[in-house]
C-alpha cells in the first residue's frame, strides 16, 4: 500500500485500516505506561498542590517543582470505575476500571511517553523518563548534552538559557493492539493533547516553552535509547524561566553540516530493559514505514516555516460575537472536573456570552511558540474551528466557521445538522440530538505534506490535538463537557462546511454541551 493511500484511508476509509475479523486481545494488552527496569529511580513529591491559582514564578527550578509540573502534565491522576450494561445479558452489569490522566486519550490507552533532559541543582544532569505509574524519574543517561541537542534541533534555540527539555514520544504498540493501523492517526492527536496540557500547565508554573517539530529524529532517539521499531520522538519542548524571545529563534546560519547518523556516533548506544506486559506483539509495518518516511536526516537548510490559509467569508452571513474577557480559571480544578460525556449529554440553551468565551479562549490559548512560525506571528493558524450550532441564544441554527481575528462567525450552511451528524457516527455512543455545539477542527486536506513531507501529517495531528485540549478545558471552565471522537464521517462533515472547495478537511469532531452525572465512581490519586 502506498503511503498516500494509507493517509487517505485514515480519514475517509477507516474500515480499511483494520482487518474485519480483528479481535482485540484485552488480556494480552500492553500497559498504559512504560516501566523501565534496573535503572536509578528518583522519587518525586506526592504532596501535590490542589490549586494552581496564584502560583508565583520561581526564581529557580528544583525537583519538587518538577514533580508537581509533571503530575499535572501526565501523571496518573484518577481512578475511574464505570458501570455499563453487559452485552450478553441486559439485566446484568459490568464494571470498567481505568487509571486516567488529566489529558484525554483515545480509549484511555495513552500511547505517548514523556522524557526529560534536566539541568537542575538537586538532580544529576542527564536524560530521564517520567514513570507516570509511580510518579518518579528514571535516569536513562547521565551527562551534559547542550551541544549535542543544539545540533540535533538545528540550532533553533539557546539551550544554555533553558533548565531542560521535554521529549514527547509515541510507543506504537500501546494503542495499535486495539486500533490497528488507525492508531497512527490517534498517536499524533494524543501527542498533541499531551503537549497542549503541558503548555497550559507551564504557564501556571511560570515556565516558558517552545515546540520544536523539526529535528534529527535518529539523533534524538539515540540520546534517549529508544528502539525506532517500537517508539519514536514526535516533539521536543525546551523549558526555561526566561522569555522565549531570548532563547527561541530562527535558525542561525552555521557552517557546520552534519547528519543524524554522524551526530549519533558522538554518544554511546544504550540498550535499556523495560516491561510491556504483552506476550505477543503483532507487527505494524505501515506505522514503521510512515515513521521512517517522516524522519529528518539533516537540517543543513533552515527548518520549514508555514502559516495557515487566510480565509475571507464575503459570501456568507457574518455574526459578530459579543466582546468578552479571557476566561480565568484554576487549571488544577478544571483538569480534575473535566469530563467526556457520551450518552450523558442533556440539551440546554447556550448563551451568546458562553459561546463567545468558549471560542475566544480556545483559540487565544492555542497561540504558542514553535518552529513552524519562527520568530514571527503567523498570519493565520494552521488548524481552525468550525461548529454546528443548535439552541444558541439569538443565533440561527447552522454550520459556522469561527474567525478568531475578528471574533465572529460565518454561517456557511443554515439549518439544524444534528440528524446528519448522528448519521455519520460509526457507533451510537454519543447522542448528538442532545448536543448544542458540535465542533470540528479543520486543517489542510493534504495534511501539509507538500510543504513538510509525510512529517506534515503527524505535525497537523499534533496541532489539532493541542487545539482540542484548549477547547475541552475552556468547555469545562464554563460548566460544559466535550467529547473528542474520530468515529465520524469526515466526508459528510466536510460537505456540511463546504471544506473541499477551500482545500480543507475536518480532523476531529468534538461534541460540547451540558451533561448529567453518569454511573461512575471517581477518586483522585494525589498524595
Amino acid at each position: 500500500m502506498s503511503l498516500e493511500l494509507f493517509l487517505h484511508n485514515l480519514h475517509f476509509d477507516v474500515d480499511k485500516t483494520k482487518p474485519p475479523d480483528l479481535v482485540v486481545d484485552w488480556e494480552d494488552g500492553p500497559l498504559a505506561y512504560k516501566l523501565y527496569r534496573g535503572l536509578p529511580m528518583v522519587p518525586l513529591s506526592h504532596e501535590i498542590p490542589l490549586t494552581l491559582d496564584d502560583m508565583k514564578s520561581p526564581e529557580k527550578v528544583d525537583l519538587r517543582l518538577i514533580g508537581h509540573f509533571l503530575w499535572y502534565v501526565f501523571g496518573v491522576a484518577q481512578l475511574s470505575q464505570v458501570v455499563f450494561p453487559s452485552l450478553q445479558n441486559e439485566s446484568s452489569r459490568g464494571v470498567l476500571q481505568m487509571y486516567r490522566r488529566f489529558a484525554p486519550s483515545g480509549g484511555a490507552l495513552y500511547p505517548s511517553e514523556c522524557y526529560l533532559y534536566l539541568k537542575i541543582e538537586d538532580l544529576p544532569m542527564g536524560i530521564y523518563h517520567y514513570d507516570a505509574a509511580h510518579h518518579r524519574l528514571v535516569l536513562l543517561r547521565e551527562g551534559y548534552f547542550d551541544s549535542y541537542m543544539t545540533r540535533a534541533l538545528g540550532h533553533q534555540c539557546e539551550l544554555s538559557d533553558c533548565f531542560g527539555a521535554v521529549f514527547v514520544s509515541t510507543m506504537f504498540w500501546k494503542n495499535f493492539f486495539k486500533y490497528n493501523d488507525f492508531s497512527y492517526r490517534l498517536q499524533g492527536l494524543d501527542a498533541g493533547v499531551m503537549s497542549g496540557q503541558l503548555q497550559e500547565v507551564a504557564k501556571r508554573f511560570g515556565i516558558t516553552t517552545g515546540v520544536i517539530f523539526q529535528f534529527m529524529d535518529r539523533a534524538i532517539n539515540q540520546l534517549l535509547g529508544l528502539s525506532e521499531q517500537e517508539e519514536s520522538v514526535y516533539a521536543v519542548i525546551p523549558l526555561s524561566l526566561e522569555p522565549t524571545t531570548s532563547w527561541f529563534f530562527d535558525k542561525e546560519e552555521v557552517e557546520e553540516t552534519i547528519t543524524a547518523t554522524e551526530l549519533s556516533k558522538e554518544i554511546t548506544s544504550i540498550h535499556l530493559d523495560h516491561y510491556v506486559r504483552s506476550k505477543r506483539v503483532r507487527e505494524y509495518p505501515m506505522l514503521i514505514r510512515m515513521n521512517e518516511a517522516s524522519m529528518i536526516e539533516s537540517l543543513q537548510s533552515s527548518p520549514s516555516q508555514i502559516g495557515g490559509k487566510n480565509i475571507v467569508d464575503c459570501e456568507y452571513q457574518t455574526i459578530n460575537l459579543p466582546a468578552v474577557q479571557r476566561l480565568s480559571y484554576d487549571l488544577a480544578w478544571i483538569s480534575r472536573k473535566r469530563h467526556s460525556p457520551d450518552r450523558d449529554f442533556v440539551m440546554g440553551k447556550v448563551s451568546q456570552k458562553h459561546l463567545a468565551e468558549l471560542l475566544q479562549e480556545a483559540m487565544a490559548s492555542f497561540l504558542y511558540t514553535n518552529d513552524l512560525d519562527g520568530s514571527h506571528e503567523r498570519s493565520a493558524p494552521r488548524v481552525s474551528l468550525y461548529v454546528c450550532l443548535h439552541n444558541v441564544e439569538d443565533i440561527p441554527d447552522g454550520a459556522y466557521r469561527y474567525d478568531s481575528f475578528n471574533h465572529s462567525l460565518a454561517r456557511i450552511r443554515p439549518g439544524d445538522h444534528r440528524f446528519w451528524l448522528q448519521l455519520g457516527l460509526s457507533t451510537d455512543n454519543v447522542n448528538l440530538e442532545q448536543v448544542p455545539l458540535c465542533f470540528h477542527v479543520a486543517g489542510d486536506k493534504d495534511h501539509l505534506t507538500h510543504e513538510l513531507g509525510y512529517r506534515g501529517y503527524r505535525i497537523q495531528q499534533m496541532e489539532a490535538g493541542m487545539l482540542v485540549q484548549r477547547l475541552v478545558l475552556a468547555a469545562s471552565a464554563i460548566g460544559m463537557g466535550g467529547h473528542p471522537l474520530l468515529g465520524y464521517d469526515a466526508r459528510l462533515s466536510d460537505e456540511i462546511y463546504k471544506m473541499p472547495e477551500r482545500g480543507l478537511t475536518s480532523l476531529i469532531q468534538i461534541p460540547v454541551g451540558f451533561y448529567r452525572p453518569s454511573a461512575r465512581l471517581e477518586g483522585g490519586l494525589h498524595g
